[in-house]
């Protein structure tokens, strides 16, 4: 165990290992700076304690993907379990539990296989990453436009309470556009990381911006440590697999050139 141990430890980096605790510790500031409300019926400490766990479990997601590890999808798994308990705990957010529990969840269970069978030559600790055709991406950014529209519709004719937004109808309507909108980021985002494209950063881009607008309008001020935490992450994400993406084109085209 304490060799695991060790060998867990040295299997990050400086940078990767002093970005993990920083969000962490500065969650946990937040969350006795900005301590939870009883919700719907639900004690302040336990929905504090969900807060926590996501973040958790999310930054260290996030860091096994940056490093192109397979094993990211075996900690998505409890993440999806414990952001579908937050969303029940508030009774907000259906578009977002819905797609985690009938998308994220298989997905996860798909990519985890999948990334299995594209283990890098060298490094096989490592899965092989490319990028993704601007036709396909136009395709895409139309559909989540669709789907928010629709969806966000659908979900401000449900007449299901909640005490987060205090019985203001506008904000809740807001929010239920705003979590269609993330859950269509959200799938794009599932499919590009089962197919190993670089582009699900930007995706992660993107729902951690709305995220982080949902967060403030709700009051979820220690989950705003997490979307930081996404923003920094993303771009040395985007930045290993863009790095890596290149030098594995210009070996193949030495290759082929031989």
């Amino acid at each position: 165990m304490k060799k695991r141990a060790k060998d867990l430890w040295n299997y990050f980096t400086t940078y990767e290992k002093v970005w993990f605790f920083s969000i962490l510790i500065l969650a946990f500031v937040f969350a006795f700076l900005f301590p939870e409300e009883d919700v719907n019926g639900v004690n302040g400490k336990l929905i504090m304690a969900l807060y926590l766990a996501d973040t958790f479990l999310n930054i260290l997601c996030e860091l096994l993907i940056s490093k192109q590890s397979k094993w990211n999808f075996i900690v998505s798994v409890f993440v999806e379990i414990t952001e579908i308990l937050i969303c029940v705990v508030l009774s907000y957010r259906f578009a977002t539990m819905a797609s985690t529990l009938f998308f994220w969840l298989p997905i996860d269970i798909i990519s985890f296989i999948n990334w299995n069978k594209h283990p890098d030559k060298v490094d096989d600790e490592l899965t092989k990453v490319r990028k993704l055709s601007g036709k396909t991406e136009a395709l895409i950014l139309a559909g989540i436009v669709v789907w928010t529209l629709g969806v966000g519709y659908f979900l401000t004719t449900l007449e299901i309470g909640t005490d987060l937004f205090g019985g203001n109808e506008v904000l809740e309507n807001i929010v239920c556009y705003l979590d269609a909108c993330v859950s269509a980021v959200g799938i794009a985002n599932g499919v590009f990381i089962l197919l190993r494209y670089r582009e699900q950063w930007v995706a992660w881009y993107i729902s951690a911006i709305l995220e982080a607008v949902i967060n403030i309008l709700s009051g979820q001020y220690v989950l705003l440590v997490l979307k930081v935490g996404y923003l920094t992450n993303t771009t040395y994400g985007y930045i290993k697999w863009t790095k890596y993406i290149k030098t594995h084109k210009a070996e193949k085209e030495k290759l082929l050139s031989l």
